[in-house]
């Protein structure tokens, strides 16, 4: 047997170090989460997209009473975003939270396993590293490609 350690490099920033881009992006996202439809768990998550075309798409979590029916803000933007522009190609996502109690939330949130797979499909699509922000009120994580939120994904054969 051997052990293997895997290692994710996140860089923790602070907004203000974060490029005009990169800023948007986390301002798109954590306005985006006020369009959540959040009537059960009371958590509202927003996510912004950046594409190779120049344009940038935004989504929110949208829940239903009939779970796991909803949807999460990751695969409601990039859903929206591939479905709207299929030519374009995935650079950044930003992602940003509030939680149950209507504030943002203070350390980053990462996307569940779902959304995790569903974004690297769409990296995989591209065809190069999607740099994936995630935005807490007190701390930024920044990582350089998707795949270091899921290591062993499930991929091709």
């Amino acid at each position: 047997m051997r052990k293997i350690d895997i290692v994710i490099p996140v860089e923790a920033v602070a907004y203000d170090e974060l490029s005009d881009v990169d800023r948007q992006l986390v301002d798109l996202a954590r306005e985006a989460t006020h369009r959540s439809y959040a009537p059960y768990s009371h958590f509202c998550v927003g996510a912004a997209i950046k594409l190779s075309n120049g344009e940038i798409v935004t989504g929110a979590n949208q829940e239903n009473v009939a779970f796991p029916s909803g949807t999460c803000a990751e695969r409601s933007a990039c859903y929206y975003a591939h479905a709207t522009y299929p030519d374009a190609k995935f650079e950044i996502i930003a992602i940003a939270a509030r939680g149950t109690d209507g504030n943002e939330v203070a350390r980053p949130v990462a996307p569940c396993g779902a959304c995790r797979q569903a974004l690297l499909e769409y990296e995989t699509l591209a065809g190069h590293d999607v740099k994936v922000i995630l935005a807490g009120a007190d701390e930024i994580y920044v990582l350089r490609s998707v795949k270091d939120l899921l290591p062993l994904a499930f991929s091709e054969f």
